[in-house]
């Protein structure tokens, strides 16, 4: 498995409309890519994290070169408005592969 670990900064009153594009584009991705899917994170500094799962980097690599297009410009237009400038695409913190996974599904 392999992961990618991105950072957005939001604009202040746009949270929410951020999260629900992010929603929508993820799932986009996850079917038009193969990703196994995304976590959503608030970090203390206020940005949002996002940390994706891929089978492999060779499936994470076509999408990012592909830039991870999705058929939903509503969402995207969403996500982009709700970025703050300087968070447009996306940091990208780290890509890497598991070597080991303990997490378990709770709840």
């Amino acid at each position: 498995m392999y992961v990618a670990v991105y950072a957005w900064r939001v604009k202040p009153g746009h949270e929410e409309r951020f999260r629900e594009a992010w929603r929508r584009g993820t799932r986009r991705i996850t079917e038009i890519y193969g990703s196994f899917g995304s976590r959503l994170h608030r970090a203390s500094d206020g940005r949002f994290i996002g940390y994706a799962e891929w089978p492999d980097e060779a499936t994470w690599k076509a999408a990012f070169d592909a830039r991870m297009v999705y058929d939903d410009p509503e969402a995207r237009a969403m996500f982009v408005d709700a970025l703050e400038e300087d968070s447009r695409p996306g940091e990208l913190l780290a890509a890497m592969e598991v070597t080991d996974d303990l997490l378990t599904r709770r709840g």
